[in-house]
This record gives C-alpha cells, sequence and structure tokens, in this order.
C-alpha cells in the first residue's frame, strides 16, 4: 500500500457546500418578490410613476394651451411631456424589464413531450375528428375532458416543482478513479402542498462528437498586405468569420439521477449519489434541473435551478507496478542519506577509528569476535523534498505526462505519513509543506504552466528547487536528459526520469 494512512480517508469527508447558501425559492410568492427588491428598485419605479404622471398631466396642460391659443405654452408643456416620457423609456423601464427577465429565468421550464403523451395526443385528436365527423355530444365531451387533462397537467406539475429548495454538498478532497459519495438535499418549503415524484438531473447538454460552427474573432485589417507589421501604412482593429471546429465540453459532476417519489410539506430529504471522475482538473456545474413526469406522464417538465458548484480532482494515487519498483529504491537512499547520531537504530558495522568506544555494541563485538558499533539515524535532519519538474509542451507524450502526474502524487501521499519533515516543491512556486495545496496544483497543471523562462538552462530551475535546503534528501520526477542535471544534486537527489513510452527509469539505470 502507499501509506500507513488509509487512502479512503482522505475523499471520504464530511460533505460541504462550495457556497455559503444553497439554490432556494421562498414559498411565498409576495415575500419572494419584495425580500428580492432593493430599494434601487424601488425608488426607481416610484420615480417612474412619477415621471409619467408629471408626463401626463403637461399633455393636458398642452391641449388646454392650445384651445386658449397660447402656442408658447403649448409648445413647451408637450416638450415636457415628450422629454420626460422618453426619459422615462431609456432609464427605468429597461432596468425594470431586466429584473422582471431575470426573474422569469429563475422561474424557467423545459418541456419534453414522453412517449404517453404523444400515444394520449394522438387518440385525442382522432377522437376529436369522430366528434366534428358525427355531431355525436359524447365525444364533446370526452375530447374536452381529454384536453383539460393536458392542462391539468402542466398546471399541477408546474405547482410541484415550483418553490422547491436543492442544495448539493460535495466532498472536500477528491482523487481520480476512486468513487465518491455527494449528497442532494431537497427541500419542501410549502405549508400545505407536498411534491411527487421529483427528479433531481443534469442540466448540462451532452455533445460527444466535434461540431463545426462559425464564429467571430478579432484581427486587424492591414494594407498593405504581403509587408512586415513596421512597414504597413494602416492598421485597423477587425473582425473575421470563420468556422471553428467546438471542442464538447468536459463531463460534468453529476452524471446521474436522484429521485424524491415524495416530498412532505416543510419537509427536508436527502439522498446519497456515487461520483467518479477519470481524469485530474477542474470540474463544474452551473445549473440542476429539478425535473418531473407527474401527474399523467405526458409531459417531462425541468425546472432549472442556478446553483455553481465546482469540484477539484486530485490525480490518482494507486499503487502502481512503477510506484511498487520505485519506493524500495527510493527508501534505502533516502535512508543512507539521513544515517548519523539519533536514537533510532540505524544499523550495526564494522569499527572504524573515527567511532566514539561509546557506540560500540559489546554483544554483537562478542558473537562475531570483530569490533562492532551501532550507527543511528539522524532523526532531527530526517527531510524529504518531493520535486515535480514540470516539462516543456511537446517534450513527452500525454500519456507519459498523466502517468508523471500521478507517480509524483503517490509518492507525496505515500511519504506524508512518515515520521519526517516533507516539503513540495515546484518550478516558479515557493515550497510548502501542505500536501492537499501540492496536490491542487498536480490537479490542473499542464506541462510549462509555470516554467519561468523557456529559454533559462535546465538546470537553473533544478537549482532553483534545491535553494535553502541543502539537508534535504530530494526525489524529483523529470523529463529532461541526465546530462542536463546538475551532479551536485546526485548524492542527495534520487531523480525518476520519465520517456516518451510513459515509462520511469531510476538514477542507475
Amino acid at each position: 500500500m502507499l501509506g500507513s494512512k488509509d487512502v479512503g480517508s482522505a475523499y471520504a469527508n464530511p460533505l460541504k457546500s462550495n457556497s455559503s447558501t444553497p439554490s432556494r425559492s421562498i414559498p411565498n410568492r409576495l415575500g419572494q418578490w419584495v425580500q428580492s427588491a432593493s430599494a434601487e428598485v424601488w425608488i426607481k419605479f416610484l420615480l417612474a410613476l412619477v415621471g409619467l404622471g408629471l408626463a401626463f398631466a403637461a399633455a393636458l396642460f398642452s391641449t388646454v394651451s392650445r384651445d386658449a391659443g397660447n402656442l408658447w405654452a403649448t409648445i413647451i408643456l408637450a416638450s415636457t411631456s415628450l422629454v420626460l416620457a422618453t426619459l422615462v423609456g431609456l432609464v427605468t423601464v429597461p432596468y425594470l424589464a431586466r429584473r422582471v427577465a431575470v426573474e422569469r429565468m429563475r422561474e424557467s421550464f423545459d418541456y419534453d413531450v414522453t412517449r404517453a403523451g404523444i400515444v394520449y395526443v394522438i387518440v385525442t385528436l382522432v377522437i376529436g375528428i369522430a366528434a366534428l365527423n358525427t355531431g355525436n355530444n359524447l365525444l364533446y365531451i370526452v375530447v374536452a375532458a381529454m384536453l383539460a387533462a393536458i392542462l391539468v397537467s402542466g398546471v399541477v406539475s408546474a405547482w410541484v416543482l415550483r418553490w422547491l429548495e436543492l442544495d448539493v454538498r460535495l466532498p472536500e478532497h477528491v482523487f481520480a478513479g476512486r468513487p465518491v459519495a455527494g449528497r442532494i438535499v431537497l427541500h419542501n418549503p410549502r405549508r400545505y402542498l407536498p411534491s411527487f415524484s421529483i427528479r433531481v438531473v443534469s442540466t448540462r447538454k451532452k455533445r460527444k462528437k466535434l461540431t463545426k460552427q462559425w464564429k467571430w474573432e478579432a484581427t486587424t485589417f492591414a494594407f498593405p498586405f504581403n509587408r512586415p507589421v513596421d512597414q504597413q501604412w494602416l492598421r485597423l482593429p477587425d473582425r473575421r468569420l470563420r468556422r471553428v471546429t467546438v471542442v464538447p465540453p468536459p463531463p460534468g459532476i453529476f452524471q446521474g439521477m436522484a429521485y424524491f417519489p415524495f416530498v412532505p410539506p416543510q419537509a427536508e430529504l436527502s439522498a446519497d449519489l456515487e461520483l467518479s471522475f477519470e481524469q485530474r482538473g477542474r470540474y463544474r456545474e452551473d445549473s440542476f434541473g429539478l425535473a418531473t413526469r407527474f401527474p399523467f406522464a405526458f409531459l417531462t417538465k425541468t425546472r432549472h435551478v442556478s446553483l455553481p458548484r465546482e469540484v477539484l480532482v486530485y490525480p490518482r494515487i494507486e499503487p502502481t507496478t512503477e510506484v511498487f519498483e520505485i519506493l524500495p529504491l527510493v527508501r534505502g537512499e533516502w535512508e543512507s542519506f539521513v544515517r548519523g547520531r539519533g536514537s533510532e537504530l540505524y544499523r550495526i558495522r564494522e569499527y572504524t577509528p573515527e567511532d566514539s568506544a561509546r557506540h560500540v555494541d559489546w554483544k554483537a563485538t562478542a558473537k562475531s569476535g570483530s569490533l562492532k558499533v551501532r550507527e543511528f539515524a539522524r532523526e532531527d535532519e530526517r527531510k524529504l523534498c518531493i520535486s515535480f519538474d514540470n516539462p516543456e509542451p511537446g517534450l513527452i507524450s500525454e500519456r507519459a505526462y498523466e502517468k508523471a502526474v500521478d507517480l509524483t502524487a503517490s509518492l507525496a501521499w505515500h511519504f506524508s505519513n512518515h515520521e519526517a519533515e516533507v516539503s513540495f516543491a515546484i518550478p516558479g512556486r515557493p515550497r510548502t509543506r501542505d500536501l492537499h495545496e501540492f496536490l491542487a496544483w498536480l490537479a490542473v497543471v499542464e506541462p510549462g504552466m509555470i516554467e519561468p523562462q523557456k529559454s533559462a538552462p535546465a538546470r537553473d530551475a533544478v537549482l532553483e528547487m534545491n535553494q535553502g535546503a541543502p539537508d534535504e534528501y530530494n526525489i524529483m520526477v523529470t523529463a529532461r536528459p541526465r546530462g542536463s542535471l546538475p551532479t551536485a544534486l546526485w548524492n542527495s537527489s534520487y531523480f525518476v526520469f520519465v520517456d516518451e513510452d510513459a515509462t520511469f527509469k531510476g538514477p542507475s539505470e
């Protein structure tokens, strides 16, 4: 195993919500409108009423002035009325319209007709045609009842979904390839009305193939065309329309479904959902859907709930073949580096003139017939630094790069459980002792992401990570050639070399 600590304990953390408040709908509609309306909205609304009232009064007085034959008063009053109405229309009406549009978007619904609904509509049409041809009043009543059922289905399903409160709680630490449990909490704040057959689904559109679409791109119009930039006479900002390839978005957080058959009034129900992420990286879900087919399953009505959630997935820390091959070698090199004076016995060896007589092991000496001394580990200097030398783009294949990141995360997780001072280093960033901070960086790292200078020598980036801690033993995963590494670090470092074929080699290979 990778360490004495159970790997499951890292991602079986208490579930938490990524935002301070869940997405909720106040049960009282009037109370929701009053609470969401700020003082600015009320002021603009009252000013709009006052402005329209003044415009209407000015228009009335302009009519009276015209009948009285007062030309200048008519012109002034009519102009004032027109200016006031224009100001209200330009300043207040668009603002209030946007507020109404936002409120409508929060309560937006999607409708999908089910197979049962299609069959029901066809049967209704057939009965309606028969009623028109025969003039049978009973058939008219049946058709009216069937159409009323469709209307009732739409109204009831909307009432079932409205005002429900949704919260999605996700674990704090997630590793790629390890299933974790998320929790979906659904609350019905209504006092009397329950909800039936509620499903929590993802609203992300599924796109599996690459698609082409037209897109405007910023460019520069230059004349003459084929001359260098400094020799062109005219350069103006321009835009051009190009057909680009749209890559399908990465999978979101929520791929499954949580089902709540019955949510009583003023009750809160929760459902655990197993989540799995195959790749490291940042996963985000901007909204979730509350869907229902209640009461007649004619339509699947989905209410969109704006609820941003984000998960940072750490690299894999599974014990692979490469990890089992590297760990014994690294331990041996590290223990050789840290041997010295301390309270923990390291080994018993032959006596040398430099050794103190108080470290002589008389029992081992009596058994072997030669003078033996005890050697202890330097517990006060058991320092270890794990480094990831981020390669430049194109230096190794994508598969090899991902395996190198996973190996670095596995080594960091393993040695963080040892009784030593473990630190972590990456090019261009300060050294850290926080394991999760290091794993969070590895979750989003890309080739050449934080390389200080691409033109800088390779040994400069390696020496940068070793500065300030010469007594530490370094474990570095790198894709650099052996000749580019400084020889001064070979005695205090263990280099793991990554090849393009996703294979790892130690310093002796």
